[in-house]
């Protein structure tokens, strides 16, 4: 059983320890899903938790807007990568898919919130171009006026949910100023003319991933998100709010490897005695068990500081991202060490988050990117 004792920590209310342990419940009856058809599994995954109310917290209500709870989306993330990665990745793209529409959206284009809020529609955040990762700024595809449209041309690449996503939030360069102030954000349908799933691309930890292409994709004026050179922004404000929610998956995947190299350890014998008893066993269940803690103590310090009202928290969410990743990272190479051939095995548990683990150190800011983002608020608030 996982430790519960992190809720009882200054940083929730009530109701976010109702969620953990409803959430952890649910999550023990219809976990984890067969994965042999990730798109397939991908589509009911976000089928269950929109009927089930689990993806609410991942937009505004429009119906009775307030700000997004962060504790809330890091709970939950927490929560489902502990039993299932791909049910933490369908919950996680729902929320940065349509993060651009709940912060900076229009009446009418936040009308696909009730859709994908209920698990109705599938989102997706397009924003990394194959020669434009970590250098938003740095951005190659357009957005040309044309008339009351816009025509949109230029790749997308490493696209969570392309092929898949009934909505796109799509980043193009409009070209109001040089680099990042000649950037804007467009929503799209997946079915626009002229959007084509140029390559779906495969990854360790099976997730729908695609390589988007866009020949002159024509949408209207109203499409656009906030003003025009707006986009990076945009992007920035989304991955602020959800960039602390990455290190919280990270911390699932590191909770699931400690409690199964807890149940090892305890089960498995070695010269005549149980693994736990060995000093140096021991030794590695404390590191795994600190590196939990410091890692769950940055990412719900992130998280509550940007529902108590902060406007950005850059630094704590880069911070909490950086540590929870890599040092989840960490815990789970411990636990393949701790399981011997079995941590190898294919199908093993902790194979599997050994495999998913990985990925969540790139994506949403690379582990260099955050360095260099801590260093500059370090340094400039010296």
């Amino acid at each position: 059983m996982a430790d519960r004792s992190f809720l009882n920590w200054p940083f929730f209310e009530d109701h976010h320890r109702a969620l953990a342990d409803q959430l952890d419940a649910w999550c023990a009856k219809n976990l984890p899903v067969d994965h042999h058809d990730v798109d397939a599994a991908c589509r009911e995954l976000v089928a269950m938790l929109g009927r089930d109310g689990w993806l609410k917290p991942t937009a505004v209500d429009t119906g009775n807007p307030g700000p997004l709870d962060v504790r809330t989306l890091c709970i939950t993330r927490e929560t489902l990568a502990r039993h299932d990665g791909l049910a933490d990745f369908a919950f996680a793209m729902q929320g940065l898919g349509t993060g651009a529409l709940s912060l900076f959206g229009t009446p009418e284009q936040q009308q696909w919130l009730a859709k994908t809020r209920a698990g109705k529609a599938i989102s997706a955040f397009a924003l990394s171009e194959p020669r434009s990762g970590s250098d938003v700024a740095n951005m190659e595809m357009t957005a040309t006026r044309d008339g009351d449209d816009y025509l949109l041309s230029g790749e997308k690449t490493w696209i969570s949910n392309g092929g898949i996503a009934d909505l796109y939030i799509v980043f193009a360069r409009t070209g109001e100023a040089p680099g990042a102030k000649g950037l804007s954000a467009f929503i799209m349908p997946g079915d626009a003319k002229g959007l084509t799933i140029a390559e779906r691309l495969e990854v360790i930890a099976p997730h729908p991933l695609a390589r988007l292409a866009f020949d002159k994709v024509r949408v209207p004026a109203s499409a656009l998100i906030g003003k025009p050179g707006d986009g990076f922004r945009i992007a920035m404000s989304v991955l602020d709010v959800f960039r602390s929610t990455v290190g919280a998956a990270a911390l699932g995947f590191a909770r699931r490897a400690l409690d199964e190299s807890i149940k090892r350890v305890r089960q498995r014998e070695l010269f005549g005695a149980p693994m736990a008893e060995l000093q140096m066993v021991q030794g590695h269940i404390a590191d795994m068990a600190l590196d939990v803690d410091a890692a769950a103590l940055l990412i719900y310090r992130a998280a509550w500081t940007k529902d108590m009202g902060a406007a950005r928290v850059t630094r704590e969410a880069a911070m909490a991202k950086l540590f929870a990743t890599d040092k989840a990272q960490d815990v789970i190479d411990r636990a393949v060490q701790l399981h011997g051939g079995d941590g190898v095995r294919k199908g093993h548990i902790v194979e599997s988050l050994y495999r998913e683990i990985r990925a969540l150190r790139i994506y949403e800011g690379a582990s260099d990117v955050q360095k260099v983002v801590i260093a500059r608020h370090v340094l400039g608030a010296g």
